[in-house]
């Protein structure tokens, strides 16, 4: 009876042996064992890229072309203003070059009109001297001061020319309003209608701008 009983107590121990020897084999076993039906991470041949999340999408593109295009448009608006601005900069300048031009030239307009009335009257007293007077040398005293009278008004010529001021005698010349004014007209069949026949007093201008018309008499025209 004890040599049933110790050897069925044996019999347990040695089957634990048996199953401990066997465990490295099967896990030896196990992991040479390919996995099947595993899905693969990567295909064979495609090499790895990005994923789908991290790639441009189309709305994106559209939305940087449409801003592209604005961006164009803006830039060629300020392009366009400024090459207005810098016209009108270069305008600009032109009229003040030709303001300062035209202050510098007719500065002494006011002022050489005042001194028409002057040279109008050293004319009067040269034409109130009688032709056979001016050189007679009875009248030494008349011709003395003809002389004189003369050569204060060449002398004030010669300064008006000086300051571009001139004296218009359009007495023949075709009448122009910009620098005669009409007085009267009269018939005169010699002579051309709308001609200067007479001039009762000089005009004057100043380089080229009238300063004064002068008063002429103009050839009336015939009635037919």
């Amino acid at each position: 009876m004890l040599r049933l009983a110790l050897s069925r107590s044996a019999r347990p121990a040695g089957r634990l042996t048996a199953l401990s020897a066997r465990a490295p084999l099967a896990r030896s076993l196990c992991a040479a064992k390919p996995e099947t039906g595993a899905p693969s991470s990567t295909t064979e041949g495609e090499p790895a890229g990005p994923s789908a999340a991290q790639e441009p999408q189309p709305d994106r593109i559209t939305e940087l072309e449409e801003r592209l295009v604005e961006l164009d448009e803006q830039l060629k608006a300020k392009h366009d203003q400024l090459l207005r601005a810098l016209a009108e900069a270069d305008n600009t300048r032109r009229r003040a070059a030709i303001d300062v031009e035209n202050a510098s030239k007719f500065a002494v307009g006011n002022f050489a009109k005042d001194l028409l009335d002057v040279a109008d009257n050293l004319g009067r007293a040269m034409d109130a001297v009688p032709v056979e007077m001016r050189e007679s040398e009875d009248h030494q005293d008349l011709k003395i001061l003809f002389e004189g009278v003369r050569m204060t008004d060449t002398e004030l010529l010669k300064v008006f020319a000086k300051h571009g001021l001139t004296k218009v005698d359009p007495l023949g010349e075709k009448f122009d309003p910009n620098y005669h004014n009409a007085m009267f007209e009269a018939p005169d069949p010699s002579k051309e209608p709308g001609t200067v026949m007479h001039v009762t007093s000089p005009g004057y201008k100043l380089h080229d701008r009238c300063l004064r018309a002068a008063g002429v008499g103009v050839v009336q025209k015939p009635s037919s």
